[in-house]
């Protein structure tokens, strides 16, 4: 890899895209191998949002991997009140070996990468949600066992997953389509490194306002909730704007007869997905879940093998002088 955080899947090329993704299937298959190689080392996780799957499979994965983790609140950190990005940034390369930090403003994550000398994880911004994608892309490959001109539809809001599919999508030469409503696409900036991405790869973007043109014929099918963290102000409004965008069976059935349904979860069964579409047996939304400690065994192991232990020192100790 050739960097040594995971901010964004846009920051690698696809062949490295890819071979995280065939990491995260060997560690699956074959998890003894991999139980030592991270033997002493700890990850440090910031939650100034809080989650079930990111919380549980980052604390397992490391300690899988043979190291330790810490779980750090909002109370305990409080970025850019209680302390700046800064210098948590420059205490925590001191002291761990890895960050993951689950935050708002994506600059946030962005800005503990650049400050912190050891390797930075984003596990959730407004913007984007790499880990998520990355989970989602190796459940597609297990279950259609291709990735390339896999159609997948994404109903719903144009938010951070959104994005991190497109961006996955892109790198993997996936079709990737994205139906909204008005006013609720993704970001422009989001759409545009899409595309030119996927005319390198084969695949292809595109954004609709039909949910109906969006899943026909289509492979996956994926939403989430309509309402996100930090909506909450618009969220009363939000069930009669996207009620034609529910996943439902009626909207399921213009997929494939072999279709696969993806959810990222939590779900809010009833609005964006009924029971007999998430329940179903072609529902994946809890193997989904489960390749989240996958691929993020494999991330951290990418990324943390060559950090050493112990506090980053000078290379020279001046000698204490004594009066």
């Amino acid at each position: 890899m050739n960097t040594k955080d995971f901010v964004s899947i846009r920051d690698f090329s696809p062949q490295e895209v890819q071979d995280l993704l065939l990491l995260g299937r060997q560690i699956k298959a074959c998890p003894d191998v991999y139980s030592e190689a991270l033997k002493r080392k700890t990850l440090a996780m910031i939650f100034e949002k809080p989650s079930l799957r990111t919380r549980v499979t980052f604390d397992v994965g490391i300690q899988q991997l043979g190291g330790f983790s810490l779980y750090l609140s909002p109370a305990e950190i409080n970025l850019g009140q209680r302390e700046s990005v800064y210098d948590v940034a420059k205490n925590l390369e001191r002291m761990v070996q890895c960050i993951m930090i689950r935050t708002f403003a994506h600059a946030i994550v962005e800005q503990m990468a650049e400050y912190a000398g050891i390797p930075v994880i984003n596990g959730l911004t407004d913007y984007s949600h790499p880990c998520q994608a990355m989970g989602d892309f190796l459940t597609m490959w297990e279950v259609k066992g291709r990735l390339e001109k896999l159609k997948v539809a994404f109903i719903g809001d144009g938010n951070n997953v959104a994005h991190s599919l497109l961006f996955a999508g892109a790198q993997l030469g996936a079709d990737v389509f994205v139906a909204t409503p008005p006013g609720y696409e993704p970001k422009a900036n989001a759409i545009a490194w899409a595309s030119e991405r996927a005319r390198d790869t084969g695949g292809s973007c595109r954004i609709t306002n039909h949910a109906k043109e969006a899943v026909s014929a289509a492979d996956v099918v994926y939403t989430d909730v309509w309402a996100s963290m930090g909506q909450e102000a618009d969220a009363a409004k939000r069930p009669s704007v996207f009620r034609n965008y529910q996943v439902n069976s009626e909207l399921f059935a213009c997929a494939k007869g072999d279709a696969i349904f993806m959810h990222c979860l939590p779900a809010h069964r009833g609005e964006e997905v009924t029971n007999d579409v998430i329940d179903s047996p072609r529902s994946v939304v809890f193997q989904q879940a489960e390749n989240r400690l996958h691929i993020q065994k494999a991330i951290m192991l990418e990324l943390m093998k060559d950090v050493a232990v112990g506090p980053v020192r000078p290379a020279t100790i001046p000698e204490l002088v004594h009066a």
